[in-house]
């Protein structure tokens, strides 16, 4: 099996030719499934019956969507920013 290069996979990535706003948009919506998809594990976490477990899951599961959110924060900064750049 033959790895791609960075060169190659530069060649052969749709996202390069790929505008801010458009950018922005891909970024945000992925984190928003990202947080469904985080959402959906709380409720098989219990079950689990081991405390230690759950403990870790739900703490990892926070600072997921911690992470999640100043990407998303970052993403409305951008925008305000050239929105005000428009005025």
């Amino acid at each position: 099996m033959r790895l791609r290069t960075r060169s190659n996979a530069r060649r052969t990535n749709p996202t390069l030719g790929m505008d801010k706003v458009a950018a922005i948009k891909q970024i945000r919506d992925v984190c928003n499934n990202v947080s469904r998809e985080l959402m959906r594990i709380h409720p098989a976490v219990p079950p689990l019956a081991e405390k230690e477990a759950q403990d870790e899951i739900f703490k990892t599961l926070f600072e997921l969507t911690k992470q999640i959110e100043i990407i998303k924060k970052r993403l409305a900064r951008l925008e305000a920013k050239d929105d005000s750049a428009l005025l």
